[in-house]
């Protein structure tokens, strides 16, 4: 009797765990990386840091998002439908260059549960990167070659807005608190400031020279931006929209990532063809200053941070690996090949 008490006890324990865990999200523990070189999305296991699939693409994939709920992931295609680009053979788009190309873009929506295409939504020329809202409700693309920002409809698949923004529009971020979007233009110097209410540009912030992508702490104390072209982060108050301090870091910093407690940002230095960079900076925000620098592939350019906050995924682009850092001990734990020149990354939720 007492056995048979115990053995219910336990069968609705473990009915309660299952429904409190809800629904196994499609995407959850995925490192998504696009192969810019390659025309594909490489498919790691979060956990394992094994290569799990492999996703055929457009031309020239240059960043990815998945979907705040895991189920959508969203990829930055330089020559779809462009036909001036799709013509251009696999391989030999410019590994982690940021030259506007001239032809016609598109984002393309894939089905994580099936890593099936379901959606080619046209943009503009040379989307670079693209970011979805909080609520999964809205896309937004920068298009390097028109200085502009594409805003889409995600469920009904339909660029439902254009914003005018700087020269060479690249990087961009929402921030914590969902009510704004901030855009890195890398030839005009400036970072956008846009309404997401709104959707115009509010504000433009001079920051310095190739400014390539954007970052806020959750805490939303803080912003920041690379500067590709000096070497350097600067740190802005997003409060006074004011660059508030510069922190000089490894050669040509490409993407950067707060970690979750915003105590630290991480920050990839590519540096270039001819001398590849191969470190991340970390930088202690108490401090201000790089506490830290960790060891990499050639060309570290993509960074992201689990949502736990104890791994980074690093791109190698000239090494065509992902680097995965333990953040806690600040060193490579495991190196993992994908496709042909990797740029962006993203972890689903």
């Amino acid at each position: 009797m007492h056995s048979n008490r115990i053995k219910a006890l336990l069968a609705v324990t473990q009915i309660v765990m299952l429904a409190a865990a809800g629904p196994a999200c499609a995407g959850a523990g995925k490192a998504y990386v696009a192969d810019e070189g390659a025309n594909t999305v490489t498919v790691l296991d979060a956990a394992s840091f094994k290569k799990i699939g492999r996703i055929p693409v457009g031309q020239g994939p240059h960043n990815v998002q998945v979907s705040p709920d895991g189920k959508w992931l969203w990829v930055t295609n330089n020559g779809e439908p462009g036909m001036a680009a799709e013509k251009m053979p696999a391989g030999k788009m410019p590994q982690g260059e940021h030259a506007a190309m001239g032809g016609a873009g598109a984002v393309w929506a894939i089905d994580t549960a099936s890593n099936k295409v379901v959606a080619k939504v046209p943009v503009g020329k040379h989307p670079a990167h693209v970011v979805v809202s909080g609520d999964g409700s809205t896309a937004y693309v920068t298009n390097g070659t028109d200085n502009t920002v594409s805003v889409l409809d995600t469920a009904t698949r339909r660029v439902s807005d254009v914003i005018s923004v700087g020269v060479s529009p690249h990087g961009l971020r929402i921030s914590p608190d969902g009510k704004e979007a901030w855009v890195a233009n890398l030839k005009a110097g400036t970072v956008s400031v846009i309404d997401t209410a709104s959707r115009k540009q509010v504000a433009e912030i001079a920051v310095g020279k190739g400014p390539a992508q954007v970052g806020f702490t959750r805490d939303g104390r803080f912003g920041f931006v690379s500067l590709s072209q000096e070497n350097q982060v600067a740190v802005i108050d997003p409060a006074s929209r004011k660059v508030i301090r510069k922190l000089a870091v490894g050669t040509v910093p490409i993407q950067l990532y707060a970690t979750p407690d915003s105590a630290f940002v991480l920050v990839a230095n590519q540096g270039t063809l001819k001398k590849p960079g191969s470190t991340v900076s970390v930088i202690d925000l108490a401090a201000m200053k790089v506490a830290a620098t960790i060891k990499t592939g050639a060309g570290a350019h993509g960074v992201v941070i689990d949502r736990d906050g104890r791994h980074a995924f690093v791109t190698n682009t000239f090494a065509n690996t992902v680097s995965v850092i333990d953040i806690a001990a600040r060193r490579v734990v495991s190196t993992v090949p994908v496709g042909k020149g990797p740029n962006g990354i993203s972890v689903s939720p």
